[in-house]
């Protein structure tokens, strides 16, 4: 019998990689997104897209009925700077709109249940006063509401996992680049980069470019969310015995980054720094030999290589454009 798969998000950046890897298992894929940041053109054309909010009564029919193999959740307000501004709304969206899914699996669990893998932060979660790189177990302390939500999310998770015996894993994502990523948002500073190199723009590095990321190709974390879907999960125990730190291991300044990307395309932009922005980490870097050896996985794509394609990617849509102008 051919397995299901639900993807909330998967009209975005990482949840339409997330999709096409189910499907290219064969699996049959369903989609959640509102498409307040989705697109349409990110959905593949395998897959059925319900264009509906997290937080939806909708959603809950759905995943209450759906009778998935695996519920993969990529849905979230991702934005650092907005969670910081506005954690209300940041709460509304993280904890509730995914207590709503879980109350979903709560009650599909009863028909046969799912496992669920939610998409977490490998940087946000452990906050400042931890020194990376970090592990799974290292102590948490999120210096933004994002930050916390993700943790608050991850400890329901462990409360629905030992009361109710639903399988769920959490992906702690290191900050994620390449194709499809939004070159508009806060987020994504690969994307923003490439957009302003091709658009022979300055490259703005805020406060003095030596903050730290550990920056993984998308389609290694797509992986890792099949893996984390699909493989045998040690046993339940605390809010650590089922998260994996998703990242390199490479930690990699801003201003480094900048340099590897022009270096990488051939490609030069000057660099113009501006104040740093409050509840930005300072350093983040993360130990990820734990999917290693329990998921199998590890990432394959060079940074370098990995941001010659993400430009690639990025000059093709504008050429487009450029021949409407």
């Amino acid at each position: 019998m051919t397995k299901r798969a639900l993807i909330t998000g998967g009209a975005g950046f990482i949840g339409s990689h997330v999709a096409d890897r189910f499907l290219a298992d064969g699996w049959t894929v369903e989609i959640i997104d509102n498409l307040s940041s989705g697109k349409r053109e990110n959905v593949p054309a395998a897959a059925r897209l319900h264009v509906l909010d997290i937080q939806s009564p909708d959603a809950v029919h759905i995943i209450a009925g759906g009778r998935f193999d695996a519920v993969a959740h990529l849905a979230a307000q991702i934005d650092v700077r907005r969670s910081v501004n506005d954690p209300v709304f940041d709460a509304q969206i993280n904890i509730l709109g995914t207590l709503n899914l879980l109350e979903a699996m709560r009650a599909a669990a009863a028909k046969g249940g799912s496992r669920f893998v939610f998409a977490s932060t490998g940087g946000a979660i452990y906050g400042d006063l931890a020194t990376p790189p970090t592990t799974e177990t290292t102590p948490k302390d999120p210096d933004s509401p994002y930050g916390v939500a993700k943790l608050a999310v991850e400890k329901y998770m462990g409360y629905y996992s030992r009361i109710h015996g639903l399988e769920t894993a959490s992906v702690r994502f290191s900050n994620v680049y390449g194709p499809r990523q939004d070159p508009h948002g806060e987020a994504g500073v690969v994307a923003i980069f490439c957009g302003r190199i091709l658009g022979g723009r300055p490259l703005t590095v805020f406060g003095d470019g030596r903050q730290t990321r550990d920056y993984v190709y998308v389609g290694d974390v797509a992986e890792a969310v099949f893996r984390a879907a699909t493989v045998k999960l040690p046993a339940r125990g605390d809010v650590d015995s089922r998260a994996f730190n998703i990242g390199t291991g490479i930690a990699t300044s801003v201003v480094d980054l900048a340099s590897t990307l022009m270096r990488a395309v051939n490609a030069t932009a000057p660099i113009e720094f501006a104040p740093s922005r409050p509840g930005e980490q300072m350093q983040s870097f993360l130990r990820v030999e734990r999917a290693r050896d329990i998921l199998g996985w590890t990432p394959r794509m060079p940074l370098e290589r990995g941001l010659a394609e993400t430009y690639a990617y990025f000059a093709e849509r504008e050429r487009p454009a450029a021949a409407r102008s």
